[in-house]
């Protein structure tokens, strides 16, 4: 059983109400955070109307503020928004759906004067957005919003979205907005897709920017954004309507051809049961074999051939993309779909044409997470010459997992990088190659046969010739 010294909620019941709110007032004291947070639960308790009083003022105050918040200092910022949603989800939602919606739409106009004055490098607080975002759908439907007013406050916020804070907003809302809603907010979105920015007169134009197309204007930026909003708007409404062709439309003939966009495309009209249409645009996709392809247009080459059952072709194609980039992905679901027995002649294949691949290192970091140990080892001993000691960050958590039962091949890898720091004159990674010098030597222990490996005390011998006069390497072996 818990000591009744134990902090949990039990034993604080046992102080008694006046206890424990002296103890409130104490902690609170010179904690503005924790003050509010006792206000909004005071506010709460008289009922939904004074809590969204209570947080109405607060998120003025946030909005008001104009201090900048650096990395150091958000964790109030951020604890702060979480607080004012909580409170309107849990505290005003359930009891007052229609002022909680009033809420919401008020705390993510926070959005753009928050991002203005903080550093969000980390996305935490962008995550807070995203989710108060997404609580817009649920309450929008509980509230009973008139769908056209709806749409109305949609496309609104859809036009100060500068900081990405209601992306995914129109599928998130589109139950609550239902087939009128969301038809009535594409005429509005096509409407806006008529109605160009103005220009103003030249002696009016305000510069804003400068790139490599001159001096960029105040006019010609809302114009691209208005353009954005209306092409990215569309296509979600779209997606909503299951209007694939009102998706495709958003894009030209030569955008289309892009490899990720004609993924996204046939998708879609995969979805739809329009197999023979996907594989028209995976076809006329313009992908470079020679460079990287997106991972999005070889999962929709994979899935179109599979729709219109051509194993074999979608099979070729698996082994293809291995046999490119070397991913152990496709190679699983390649052998997943032979027959019994076949699989393992595949798999040797498969090892065979990894150890001669030409980028050593993909052929080893293909090796460890297949994982083929014995592979990788018989690599990094056969291709020694090859390894570039200049990936540490690699060859380091490499030797590591070979040390234990390959430390021949670990060994070649602390070599490598030991060699490049020395050969280089890498002062600060002396220490670092010390270590594996020191651990080169423990690995030679365990060593019976060196093979077409240098032996320890003769590459030991060798790195005295040549960088003896290092000291600030050879001082770190002393110590």
């Amino acid at each position: 059983m818990a000591s009744k010294s134990t902090l949990n909620a039990k034993n604080l019941e046992t102080l008694g109400a006046e206890r424990l709110a002296q103890l409130l007032i104490e902690i609170s004291t010179g904690d503005a955070a924790a003050k509010r947070k006792l206000r909004l639960a005071l506010a709460g308790a008289e009922g939904p109307r004074e809590a969204a009083r209570e947080i109405t003022k607060r998120l003025t105050s946030i909005a008001k503020a104009r201090t900048f918040v650096n990395w150091q200092n958000r964790k109030p910022l951020v604890k702060d928004l979480q607080t004012q949603r909580s409170a309107i989800m849990e505290q005003i939602a359930p009891h007052d759906p229609g002022e909680a919606l009033a809420l919401l739409w008020r705390f993510m106009g926070l959005a753009t004067p928050v991002f203005e004055r903080c550093d969000d490098s980390s996305g935490t607080v962008i995550d807070i957005f995203h989710q108060a975002c997404a609580d817009l759908g649920e309450v929008a439907r509980a509230a009973g919003a008139a769908p056209e007013v709806l749409a109305r406050q949609v496309l609104d916020a859809l036009q100060d979205n500068g900081f990405g804070q209601y992306d995914g907003l129109i599928a998130t809302i589109a139950p609550a907005l239902g087939p009128d809603g969301v038809a009535h907010l594409k005429t509005l979105v096509e409407e806006l897709g008529r109605t160009p920015v103005s220009v103003p007169p030249k002696s009016e134009w305000q510069a804003v920017g400068w790139g490599s197309g001159g001096t960029r204007y105040a006019h010609e930026m809302d114009e691209r954004a208005r353009q954005s909003t209306v092409e990215m708007a569309l296509k979600d409404i779209a997606d909503v309507q299951g209007d694939v062709d009102g998706f495709i439309a958003q894009y030209d003939p030569k955008t289309r051809k892009v490899p990720k966009i004609a993924a996204e495309i046939a998708q879609r009209l995969l979805a739809a049961g329009r197999a023979g249409d996907a594989l028209g645009f995976i076809e006329r996709a313009e992908v470079d074999q020679a460079r990287w392809i997106p991972p999005e247009w070889q999962e929709a080459r994979l899935a179109v051939p599979e729709a219109l059952d051509r194993k074999d072709e979608a099979q070729a194609f698996r082994w293809a993309c291995f046999a490119r980039d070397l991913s152990g992905e496709h190679l699983r679901a390649y052998l997943k779909r032979l027959p019994d027995f076949e699989d393992i002649e595949a798999e040797e294949r498969a090892m065979a044409h990894a150890a001669a691949h030409p980028d050593l290192l993909a052929a080893l970091a293909f090796f460890l997470n297949w994982p083929s140990l014995g592979h990788a080892a018989r690599l990094l001993i056969d291709r020694q010459d090859e390894v570039d000691g200049d990936h540490y960050e690699f060859l380091a958590p490499a030797a590591e997992t070979l040390a234990e039962k390959h430390p021949l091949a670990a060994t070649v890898a602390l070599r490598a990088m030991i060699d490049f720091t020395l050969t280089e004159g890498r002062q600060k990674r002396y220490g670092y190659a010390a270590q594996h010098l020191a651990t080169c030597a423990d690995l030679a222990v365990r060593i019976e046969d060196f093979g077409p490996v240098e032996p320890h005390h003769v590459y030991d011998a060798r790195l005295k010739a040549e960088h003896g006069k290092k000291t600030g390497f050879w001082s770190r072996m002393d110590g």
